[in-house]
């Protein structure tokens, strides 16, 4: 889709040295498609919530010493 819009010259240059990109177009669409990807990746940690009966740092600990885990080759 054609859109006309004013971008911040500085803010363009920014954008096309931290993507780069070859054109300006190319920096605008990296960084819409990055921001897309960042906000549906807040979404999924949203719904995701935590994991409050995770492994903690002791378990894995004691998991990895005890023998019944050692992978056999």
């Amino acid at each position: 889709m054609k859109t006309t819009i004013d971008i911040p010259q500085e803010e363009l240059r920014e954008a096309i040295k931290y993507t780069g990109a070859k054109t300006k177009r190319d920096a605008v669409v990296f960084a819409i498609k990055d921001f897309n990807k960042r906000k549906r990746l807040a979404e999924l940690a949203k719904m995701l919530g935590t994991f409050k009966d995770f492994m903690t740092q002791d378990d894995l600990k004691n998991m990895r010493e005890d023998r019944k885990w050692e992978i056999v080759k």
